[in-house]
């Protein structure tokens, strides 16, 4: 049943460790230990022969056809399991968290959907795609990971070129750019709404200490 993967019971006891490089959401270099792909076919298919090698990429579920039969599905990718990981990834440290957002519950499914039933060539893939496309412009750089008995683990991640993420801002150690006092005006202001809330459901009779 199984084409595209081995076993992970006889997988090799020791882990592999690449890196893969994006820019602008698109894999375009891989290296491994003996080699670095930057074609890329040769990237896909050196990624399927270490994802068969490691045991990585099955999954066996129960599928909703378009017609509305529910079937079993048993599919091994190994390259586009290690590739969706590492692309997850990296969105988390470049990716602007409200277009994620938006792209997450507006976009993804839609596309995968009209992908999924045949609609390539329809308006809408274009529509959405557009979008799918603008929310990927600033996903570059680099993730690393370890392939090893059926999973892909990240080791870490970095980008040259987005400026998103900073350990020293994020830090509650150092009042230079943010200060946790910002937090309380931050607090207030959200809590405006709820205060609002919380009278109404008083005036209606609700006991708010109920949790």
């Amino acid at each position: 049943m199984w084409t595209m993967t081995q076993s992970p019971l006889v997988a090799p006891d020791k882990p592999t460790d690449i890196t893969i490089h994006f820019e602008k959401g698109i894999p375009v270099k891989l290296v491994t230990p003996e080699k670095t792909y930057t074609e890329s076919v040769e990237l896909f298919v050196a990624l399927n022969k270490l994802g068969h090698m490691h045991g990585i990429g099955r999954i066996d579920i129960v599928e909703n056809r378009f017609i509305g039969l529910k079937s079993r599905g048993c599919y091994d990718s190994p390259a586009m399991t290690v590739l969706r990981l590492a692309h997850l990834d990296l969105e988390g440290l470049v990716m602007d968290t409200a277009v994620r957002n938006l792209r997450d519950q507006f976009v993804s499914h839609n596309w995968s959907y009209q992908l999924y039933n045949g609609m390539y060539f329809s308006p809408e893939r274009e529509f959405v795609e557009n979008s799918l496309l603008f929310s990927q412009r600033r996903v570059n750089g680099e993730v690393r990971l370890s392939l090893y008995k059926g999973n892909a683990y990240v080791l870490g991640r970095s980008s040259e070129t987005e400026k998103l993420y900073s350990e020293e801002e994020a830090s509650m150690d150092t009042l230079d750019n943010f200060s946790p006092m910002d937090t309380t005006g931050f607090i207030a202001i959200q809590s405006i709404r709820l205060k609002k809330y919380g009278l109404q459901k008083q005036e209606e009779g609700a006991n708010l200490s109920r949790v």
